[in-house]
């Protein structure tokens, strides 16, 4: 029989002891998140959500994607150290040089490049270069990317030209799709966009190229690179730098990688950028 003084010194024993609830014992290690934008495909959020779990059994962590629905928000998250990692363009790259390093370079064609296609509408076919642009509707992808924004705004510049003045008007999709769309349909004149969405799009979805087609194209810049915020650990910036460069030596990984258009990633140099960044030095942005 337990007695009263023994119930007693049994309550007092456990309400000193240290409380172990089984949420705070399996408490799993914190999700590494990830930060995506636009410039991604719309419609590849299955090959995102297969990636994510594939990226998930070769680090053995829970792996968050978050996607934004323009540059300057996730660029927001990044500064306040609310992602991890994040695909971004070179443009944010550059900018955010105080709170990111580069992680690694997608391979296009075996190469670390893509350009800015300047495109015109199927009907303006009298529209060949950008001078004839002078007075017509522009339509940009974001205001903070280098295809979509920051190229023919420097090449309006090299020609003596005012970015700001030039174009009768202007308007932002968000979206290098969206602004193939837009010249497709007719509601811009044209409009720059990056290389590697329209050559994906053109094999995928040629029904929304077809309305469009190429004035002209840049010289090759850096592809857009995945970035790491400099208050990662060094062990996950490794164990992730090299998941991303091993994908192309696995089946599976092979695969993911034909899904998002690509050959693979490498470490990459931040040279590649030099180019960008002497524009944007040019147009007072950097």
């Amino acid at each position: 029989m337990i007695t009263r003084r023994t119930f007693i010194a049994g309550c007092a024993t456990l309400a000193l002891a240290p409380v172990l609830t089984p949420a705070r014992a399996s408490l799993p290690q914190r999700a590494l998140r990830i930060g995506m934008t636009p410039a991604f495909l719309n419609d590849q959020y299955r090959a995102l959500a297969d990636w994510r779990l594939y990226m998930e059994s070769k680090l053995k962590r829970r792996v968050e994607f978050l996607q934004r629905d323009s540059y300057r928000e996730t660029i927001d998250l990044l500064r306040l150290a609310q992602l991890d990692f994040a695909w971004i363009c070179d443009y944010p790259y550059l900018y955010l040089r105080d709170y990111v390093e580069l992680l690694a370079v997608p391979l296009y064609h075996d190469q670390p490049y893509y350009r800015a296609y300047l495109i015109s509408s199927g009907k303006y076919p009298q529209i060949r270069n950008m001078r004839q642009l002078r007075g017509k509707i522009f339509a940009y992808s974001d205001p903070y990317s280098s295809t979509g924004c920051l190229v023919p705004r420097y090449q309006l510049h090299m020609m003596g030209e005012d970015p700001n003045k030039f174009f009768g008007r202007t308007f932002y999709t968000y979206s290098h799709r969206k602004v193939i769309e837009a010249v497709g349909d007719g509601l811009a004149h044209a409009g720059s966009v990056d290389s590697i969405v329209w050559d994906a799009l053109d094999t995928i979805k040629p029904e929304i190229t077809m309305r469009a087609w190429l004035v002209s194209q840049s010289p090759d810049y850096g592809a857009p690179p995945l970035v790491v915020h400099r208050a990662v650990p060094r062990e996950d910036v490794i164990a992730m730098r090299e998941m991303l460069i091993t994908m192309r030596y696995d089946s599976q990984g092979k695969a993911l990688l034909k899904r998002l258009q690509l050959d693979g990633f490498t470490a990459g140099e931040r040279k590649l950028y030099d180019s960008v960044a002497g524009m944007m030095r040019a147009l007072g942005e950097y």
